[in-house]
């Protein structure tokens, strides 16, 4: 698969609001060009810098702020480039559009495997909790004793496990995954978590995420596991907004998780309910520090009790139940 690289020049003031609306089109990562952050950078020097590469100080300093992401060039991909003209388009006629500067749009084609393979080099096989080991597909070591060997291409999803928001919420899986148990993973990326969740014994996990590609890579992920399709089951499509999607997926599940952003897992707060027996499990990351006392009251506003939290450079997961 081939990928388009999209570039959309704005003025400072309006990076973080134009970073919010793609979050909102179900863009999870962004390159966020800012000239004025090589003075910051200089501002904040403490001896650390011997040298600066020569040509790196006009690299950062050339051009007005931009935002990057990344489309594929598949059905979804187009759908998506299409959102992202037309959300353009509503921010031009806005009445503060200056904030967002020229909105000038830009684009390029990327192969895939100088996508898939640069990135490569940084991911290492690594414990997770006291029973899994996340094991790229492309390396071929001993898996140690005591360790359960799970195996993750994440392609271009979020989920290699190496992130805080993963390792922290594949840890509290350890801790509520119960034999036989049903496990529904939201913004399921990778599908690490469910993946995760059922090589722990869990007996039946559902995925979706509002990436086509993300689901395509859960299912692909769970097949190089050794996880039958029979018990795992991925979904495309945005829960928040298709009633059918959120009734195909049922409910009754006794583990739920979800490693987006905050904002989101509150707006899915009474969702996850829906989903959820009485007493089930609620395993929620992806939030900052300066976030998780709001997500905390929001969720034991609806019904949830906090069993744990845990932290970890900046980042926090919550296991929560859901009372009856």
């Amino acid at each position: 698969m081939n990928w388009t690289e999209v570039t959309i020049e704005t003025a400072k003031s309006g990076l973080d609001l134009l970073c919010a609306f793609l979050t909102d089109l179900g863009f999870k990562g962004f390159s966020i060009h800012d000239p004025d952050d090589f003075d910051e950078l200089m501002a904040g020097k403490v001896g650390h810098w011997d040298y600066l590469e020569e040509g790196l100080e006009a690299e950062l300093t050339a051009g007005a702020p931009s935002v990057t992401v990344y489309v594929p060039e598949n059905a979804q991909g187009a759908e998506q480039l299409a959102a992202v003209k037309s959300l353009i388009a509503q921010l031009k006629k806005r009445e503060d559009a200056e904030n967002f500067g020229s909105l000038a749009m830009s684009g390029k084609n990327i192969r895939e495997e100088d996508w898939a393979n640069n990135w490569k080099q940084y991911f290492r096989p690594l414990p997770t909790g006291d029973r899994l080991w996340i094991m790229p597909t492309w390396v071929e070591e001993p898996v140690p004793e005591n360790r359960t060997a799970l195996r993750i291409d994440p392609g271009s999803s979020f989920g290699t496990g190496q992130h805080d928001t993963t390792k922290l919420c594949l840890g509290l899986l350890e801790r509520c995954v119960a034999p036989g148990c049903r496990v529904l993973d939201i913004g399921c990326g990778s599908g690490i978590l469910s993946i995760g969740a059922m090589l722990l014994g869990a007996a039946e996990a559902n995925a979706v995420d509002i990436e086509q590609n993300a689901a395509e890579s859960a299912a692909e992920n769970a097949a190089r596991n050794g996880i039958s399709a029979e018990n795992y089951h991925t979904f495309c499509g945005n829960i928040l907004e298709d009633s059918a999607l959120t009734g195909t997926l049922g409910g009754g599940y006794e583990v739920v998780c979800a490693n987006i952003v905050a904002d989101i897992l509150i707006a899915m707060r009474e969702l996850f309910r829906g989903f959820m027996k009485d007493g089930a499990s609620l395993l929620l990351s992806g939030i900052i520090d300066e976030r998780l006392d709001e997500v905390l009251a929001a969720m034991q506003e609806t019904g949830f009790v906090t069993e744990k939290v845990e932290q970890s450079a900046g980042w926090a997961a919550v296991w929560m139940r859901k009372l009856c």
